[in-house]
């Protein structure tokens, strides 16, 4: 019995990393391809598990159906690459090593079906074949057009990842594949590149010097400086680059530039952080704009194309109102074997949020709203509740990627972008929402759960103090003054940590040595009997107290408690040998004390340490601003009491 679990756990691991193998059937130099994949292994409780395909074609094309067709132009030998996906499925993504295609016929007029890479206006666009999973290697593919009147369009285009606001890497360029002579180059190169005979001509002409270029009609006046200020500020938060030389793109002319990423597995762990890989066109000519093109990536545990995304899902407290802005972005994807017409996407909205506030930012499909258009038109709609919301596509046309002749899967997806505020009374902790999407009238399919919360921030604080001991100790001072300064999380709602440094002076108190009554002395020349006479010690203490850790609680905005630990040494104690004389009673006159006199003076720093356990309570604003607290102190070496009355504010 063993023996066969065993074997069936071997087998499953082998066909979990099974290698996708890749087939050909050849005709000319038209070549259909098909892979050989490891059985699915279906999530319970997920939509039916299925394969997405991204081929690289080997010739700078790429397709996304499953047994693409591709017509080659010339002659030669083609890598083909498969980048298959497995959505709903609890193994590992198939791997995939490039298969050799020969072609051994030429055509100049290849009838392949139009890429329709690009589905926005601008010249820069990127798309992946999945959202990065840590471990995993993913295809990012970079397209560029050339969208200018003029042919022979020249430049560089700079590739930016691994944002700086996460510590960690989250990826790795392994190998950048280019079709049409791209290479890489660096910053110098580019900025020498940017600074070409057209810029120099009308340097020459009017005058300017080495960094100023006034361009014709329609440009603006740059230097190579300037371009150097605008490149830093785009990296500026991004740890790598990479930049590509371009030439000679021909009017209207698209081509792709293929990156294999290794999605690094000590990437953010956090499944719902959303990084974004951004590119760059830089142009040679000075009278064409630069333009930016960003994609924005999910952090994913498991591949799913139906995700809720929150972009600054990480805010600063101290700086958010209720007019902050909550951007939310719910994809979807009909994987059915048909269309669907109706797509209903309901949202759990946070009961820190107002659902009133919801602005619909941007929508695929695109279409009006239902009340301004023709009956039976394509529209969306809103629903508001009060702890969710629901947009519905009415009357869409929205394929399957089962579905009869959908080679592009963009073709089957959507997305609803929308934009909230934060309610009144906003409280610091995190928040949660989620959607559950609905195709037609089959089942809901639910997303993840998107988590979003604040940063922890800083909250200096000054204290200022009175101490005092409720009973007797002849050896430290009976009172104190104190003041300092606090460490802490800004405005906590739970339990939170804080620190504390402040100076503490006690007051003077003094330590008798010896005492002897009776006896003569002699003052200003004439005899006097003494009562008594004494030695003793006065002392003055300056102490430094620090408490390495102290655990509080807010129970609401007034009222505070918290406990610690805190360590004492002495800055500075200074001890003074005093003299002090009493003059007896006589017949002349009352008794009288003569002045005391120091006969020594001993200084000394951090002679003694000393520690505390407290427990202290606070009234007022006690997240942010004016308080006022009460601590009791129980010190060790030696062992006494202190209570301490203070005033503080946090910051």
């Amino acid at each position: 019995m063993l023996f066969v679990v065993g074997t069936q756990a071997a087998t499953a691991q082998t066909a979990d990393t099974a290698e996708a193998v890749i087939q050909e059937q050849a005709a000319g130099n038209k070549i259909k391809l098909n892979a050989l994949l490891r059985p699915l292994r279906q999530v319970a409780g997920a939509p039916e598990a299925y394969y997405s395909y991204c081929w690289e074609l080997g010739d700078g094309s790429y397709s996304f159906a499953r047994e693409p067709e591709h017509i080659y132009k010339d002659t030669g030998t083609y890598q083909v690459r498969l980048f298959a996906t497995n959505n709903y499925d609890d193994g590992k993504k198939p791997r995939s090593r490039p298969r050799p295609v020969k072609v051994k016929t030429r055509t100049l007029l290849a009838a392949n079906n139009p890429s329709n890479f690009f589905s926005g206006k601008g010249v820069l666009e990127m798309k992946t074949n999945c959202m990065p999973l840590p471990g995993e290697d993913m295809l990012l593919m970079l397209g560029y057009r050339n969208l200018q009147v003029q042919a022979g369009v020249s430049g560089s285009i700079m590739l930016l990842y691994n944002e700086k606001q996460f510590r960690q890497s989250s990826f790795e360029v392994a190998e950048a594949r280019v079709y049409h002579k791209e290479r890489g180059i660096g910053m110098d190169s580019l900025l020498a590149f940017t600074h070409d005979n057209v810029w120099d001509n009308e340097l020459e002409a009017h005058g300017g010097g080495l960094f100023t270029a006034s361009v014709t009609a329609g440009g603006t006046s740059q230097s190579r400086m300037q371009l150097l200020q605008v490149l830093k500020q785009e990296m500026s938060g991004y740890q790598a680059h990479r930049i590509f030389r371009i030439e000679d793109l021909q009017q209207q002319e698209e081509r792709l530039i293929f990156l294999q990423i290794n999605t690094l597995p000590e990437m953010i762990k956090d499944t719902n952080a959303v990084v974004t890989i951004g590119a760059l066109f830089i142009p040679d000519d000075p009278a064409m704009e630069m333009e930016r093109f960003n994609l924005e990536l999910q952090i994913v545990a498991s591949h799913d194309p139906n995700r809720m995304m929150l972009r600054n899902r990480r805010m600063n407290y101290r700086f958010t109102g209720k007019n902050k802005n909550l951007d939310y972005k719910v994809r979807f994807q009909n994987t059915g074997k048909g269309p669907a017409k109706k797509v209903v996407v309901t949202v759990a909205i946070p009961g820190m949020v107002n659902s009133s506030t919801v602005e619909l930012l941007q929508s695929k499909p695109e279409c009006g709203w239902c009340k301004q258009v023709y009956s039976g038109g394509s529209c969306i709609d809103t629903v508001l509740y009060k702890d969710s919301i629901q947009f519905v596509f009415n009357n869409i046309y929205l394929p399957g990627t089962q579905q009869d002749g959908i080679a592009d899967p963009d073709s089957t997806m959507g997305f609803v972008k929308y934009r909230l505020h934060f309610a009144k009374g906003l409280v610091k902790n995190s928040f949660r929402s989620s959607a559950a999407i609905v195709f037609d009238k089959n089942e809901p399919i639910y997303t993840n759960k998107s988590v979003g919360g604040f940063k922890k921030g800083w909250s200096p604080g000054i204290l200022a103090g009175y101490g005092f001991l409720p009973g007797s100790k002849p050896d430290i001072g009976k009172h104190n003054w104190v003041v300092g300064a606090t460490l802490s999380e800004y405005a906590p709602y739970k339990r939170y940590w804080q620190w504390e440094l402040y100076v503490q002076r006690y007051s003077s108190y003094e330590q008798l040595i010896g005492r002897r009554d009776g006896g003569d002395t002699l003052i200003n020349g004439r005899d006097y009997k003494l009562a008594y006479r004494e030695r003793y010690n006065k002392v003055n203490v300056l102490t430094v107290e620090l408490v390495p850790f102290s655990i509080r609680q807010n129970f609401n905005s007034w009222i505070a408690a918290g406990a610690g630990v805190l360590v004492s040494a002495e800055l500075n104690r200074t001890t003074a040998r005093m003299y002090r004389a009493v003059v007896a009673e006589s017949t002349t006159q009352l008794p009288f004390v003569v002045p005391d006199k120091e006969e020594e003076r001993v200084a000394s720093s951090f002679g003694s340490w000393r520690g505390a356990l407290f427990a202290d309570v606070q009234l007022g604003r006690v997240r942010v601003g004016p308080v006022a607290g009460l601590r009791f102190l129980q010190y060790t070496n030696p062992g006494y009491s202190q209570l301490l009355l203070y005033a503080g504010w946090k910051f």
